[in-house]
């Protein structure tokens, strides 16, 4: 594979690329080690659950840990650096490596015996089954 230094396309952000390139020679001037990482995650809510799915590729199950802790879920783990071949050079490494924890404060009780998570395709899906008190209540209206 051949690298080759993208041309200036007269885009509106031209000082963007030269501030990126800048901030890599700074990483390589100072060897800066690896930024620390937070995975993504989106929650969600319907009357019954919390459904948290975070994006954790390239990790194996038994890389991830999942515990609830006073009405915090917290999710945590480490991704492992992949360990580079003799004679090979590395030019650029954008993913991030090592130890992440994400905690989320959940604004309602859950039933933490009923709490399920599941890793596939490189996303965990953690549901976590509200308590009965916390679930909304249809009431009807009497004469």
């Amino acid at each position: 594979m051949k690298l080759i230094q993208r041309e200036n396309t007269g885009l509106a952000w031209p000082t963007f690329g030269r501030l990126l390139n800048l901030q890599d020679e700074l990483d390589q001037l100072f060897e800066t080690p690896l930024r620390a990482w937070a995975p993504v995650l989106d929650v969600h809510e319907d009357k019954d659950n919390f459904v948290i799915r975070t994006e954790l590729p390239g990790l194996r199950r038994e890389d991830i840990d999942v515990s609830l802790h006073d009405g915090a879920v917290i999710i945590s783990g480490e991704r492992k650096v992949e360990e580079v071949k003799e004679g090979v050079e590395v030019h650029r490494q954008e993913r991030y490596y090592g130890k992440f924890q994400r905690a989320l404060t959940l604004p309602a009780p859950v039933a933490a015996d009923k709490v399920k998570a599941q890793y596939k395709d490189g996303v965990l899906t953690v549901t976590l089954p509200k308590v009965e008190e916390a679930k909304p209540k249809q009431i009807t209206v009497s004469e």
